[in-house]
């Protein structure tokens, strides 16, 4: 199903500031991201900066079979975004054991993010000025929880 904004356009298709019309901005696949706290190795060293890919049906599909989502569904979140964290500081790797001994705080920006880099496919928003109704765009993706 495919939202619709004002006059027919696809909603959140709003030109790209710089863009030039007619040309199609590439799909971007992964995003970046600055966890609120950072994750923290067996070394002690602290991993801020990472980036996530969009997800496909099968990172959503996959967990639904993991013995730990099956006992336990909260974990579903866990496993997915272990699926979907391509990258966090000088890790070699991310997975969901990663993701489990992140602090609440940094899991609960990773969740917000997930959902929206994959409800749209980007974290900008078309939006108006309340006082002077000119219109711009706006990150939704801060880079420190709470930001925007």
């Amino acid at each position: 199903m495919r939202r619709e904004g004002p006059a027919g356009t696809a909603a959140g298709a709003g030109t790209v500031p710089g863009a030039v019309a007619g040309v199609r901005e590439p799909l971007r696949t992964e995003f970046e991201f600055e966890l609120p706290r950072g994750f923290v190795d067996e070394s002690g060293t602290v991993h801020r900066n990472g980036a996530m890919r969009l997800a496909t049906a099968r990172d959503e599909l996959v967990p639904l079979r993991d013995v730990r989502v099956r006992e336990n569904p909260a974990y579903l979140s866990v496993v997915l975004l272990g699926r979907v964290i391509t990258r966090l500081g000088t890790l070699g790797s991310v997975h969901d054991g990663t993701v489990e001994n992140m602090f609440a705080s940094d899991l609960a920006f990773l969740q917000d993010f997930y959902r929206q880099i994959n409800a749209e496919g980007h974290t900008r928003a078309a939006v108006a000025c309340p006082h002077c109704s000119e219109s711009f765009e706006v990150e939704l993706a801060g880079s420190r929880l709470g930001e925007s």
